[in-house]
């Protein structure tokens, strides 16, 4: 019996490696992606969580996926690459970017657009989920990972400061 492989995220769209700490393609981390191969299949399915809820969040901010079916049907229909393991609303961003300037009927999609979606199109809805999507990953990155930059001795003189000792 063969054993199903758990693809990656990636899109090909890497900017870890012009130095950010999370990608702007794929949102994954910088040592997600350097590391990804040595990962477990549950190290990897963590990961993929993660990105889910990330862009369920954002993207519920903006719609409603209200038939899952309807979208995914659309999306083949349209011969549009969407990753399958990640739930509906991880779907919209590869719809809107897609789309372009163009308008959709997104009721056609099995989408309702909430009242944040209103007026723009589907390229600027994309890029702010974008920006919003590696904001979150930023924060989440830095609260988790980044370390503080500077010597010790700066360290030092930045807390004097900031207590009124210098």
């Amino acid at each position: 019996m063969a054993k199903s492989r758990i693809g990656t995220p990636c899109i090909g769209v890497c900017s870890t490696v012009f130095g950010d700490s999370v990608c702007r393609g794929c949102r994954r981390f910088s040592h997600e992606v350097v590391d990804w191969n040595a990962y477990t299949d549950e190290q990897k399915r963590i990961v993929w969580r993660r990105l889910d809820e990330l862009l369920a969040l954002v993207v519920g901010n903006y719609f409603q996926v209200t038939h899952a079916a309807r979208l995914a049907e659309q999306l083949d229909y349209q011969n549009l690459r969407y990753q399958t393991q990640l739930s509906p609303p991880g779907w919209v961003p590869d719809l809107l970017k897609a789309a372009g300037r163009q308008r959709l009927d997104y009721h056609q999609f099995g989408l309702n657009p909430l009242p944040a979606a209103a007026g723009l199109t589907p390229r600027e809805l994309y890029d702010r989920i974008s920006a919003e999507c590696y904001a979150l990953g930023r924060a989440h990155y830095d609260r988790s990972f980044a370390r503080p930059v500077g010597t010790t001795g700066e360290l030092i003189l930045r807390a004097a400061q900031e207590k009124g000792l210098i």
